[in-house]
């Protein structure tokens, strides 16, 4: 019977305990030394089996930074002023992706990604590229419940161990240390899995090419509908 390393279970421990101080970033990177290889390679044979995961690894974007002021020159009801008024009504990090990726190299450098295979790690980059576009067009703010339900969504979409670890660590916070997390949570979690079970992929697409777009016609081709947080009807 396989089991979780103990090595391992203390990183995920930390993470249950305070997650703010260990957050699921931390702990999807120090996983992968841990991982056996037969669970490694389930979770990239799903990636793989998705539509466009070639062109996606082939492709390799990423993007350049954008900044504020170039976000603020996008017409009101365009995706990207809306991309603008999140980040900005929010006190939002502008560089979050930036950031990432520095501590991303950094941790490569040190061999602390060993056993992490190299699509996995241009997917990561480029996901936190996109998280924060995907919070604005499946109409999720920047509340904690719409973390954890965009987070299922993304699983729903994605059967990434970063997703599934989020899953995990809100878990069982809310079983062993929360329980009137439990209702909020678990309501949290089922809308977000239904939704992105109905909607089409985000992770893969260049949303910087779509700032331009009206916001209320650019859900609709994602299956979302025109005031997001729903999918439309089949």
């Amino acid at each position: 019977m396989a089991t979780i390393d103990r090595g391992f279970s203390e990183y995920l421990l930390k993470a249950v305990d305070n997650p703010a101080q260990y957050g699921v970033h931390q702990l999807f990177n120090d996983w992968w030394r841990f991982a056996p290889d037969a669970v490694k390679d389930k979770y990239l044979k799903d990636f793989r089996n998705l539509p466009d995961h070639k062109a996606f690894i082939a492709d390799g974007h990423y993007a350049d930074p954008i900044s504020i002021a170039q976000l603020n020159d996008h017409a009101e009801g365009t995706f990207g002023r809306a991309y603008y008024h999140f980040i900005v009504d929010n006190n939002l990090e502008e560089k979050i992706a930036i950031n990432y990726r520095m501590f991303h190299e950094h941790l490569e450098k040190s061999g602390a990604l060993t056993g992490m295979p190299s699509e996995i790690r241009y997917a990561v980059l480029r996901g936190f590229q996109v998280h924060d576009f995907m919070h604005v067009v499946t109409g999720y703010d920047s509340s904690p419940r719409s973390e954890i339900a965009l987070q299922a969504f993304s699983l729903a979409q994605l059967k990434f161990p970063y997703f599934s670890m989020w899953m995990s660590v809100v878990t069982t916070r809310m079983t062993f240390i929360d329980p009137d997390m439990i209702v909020p949570t678990m309501d949290a979690i089922t809308e977000g899995w239904q939704f992105g079970r109905r909607a089409r992929n985000l992770a893969f697409e260049k949303w910087e090419a779509r700032l331009d777009d009206p916001l209320t016609e650019l859900r609709p081709k994602f299956g979302i509908a025109p005031q997001g947080k729903l999918a439309l009807a089949a």
